[in-house]
């Protein structure tokens, strides 16, 4: 019965690949949350800006039938 062990050098070289494998999945992870916060809060500065601009509409609006 023949039991070979795993070489130092290639278990290294596994775990240095897991390593890379992790670090540019959580990259991954961690930019497209941050383009999901990006158009988030595009959406709620187009939101607020459609606002402002009905309220100065408005404004404008009430001013000329004073």
């Amino acid at each position: 019965m023949s039991t070979t062990m795993p070489t130092l050098s290639s278990t290294v070289s596994e775990c240095e690949s897991h390593a890379n494998l992790v670090k540019k999945l959580t990259k991954a992870y961690y930019q497209d949350d941050q383009q999901v916060k990006f158009l988030n809060l595009q959406a709620e500065i187009d939101s607020l800006l459609e606002q402002l601009q009905n309220l100065k509409s408005e404004k404008l609006e009430t001013s000329e039938e004073n």
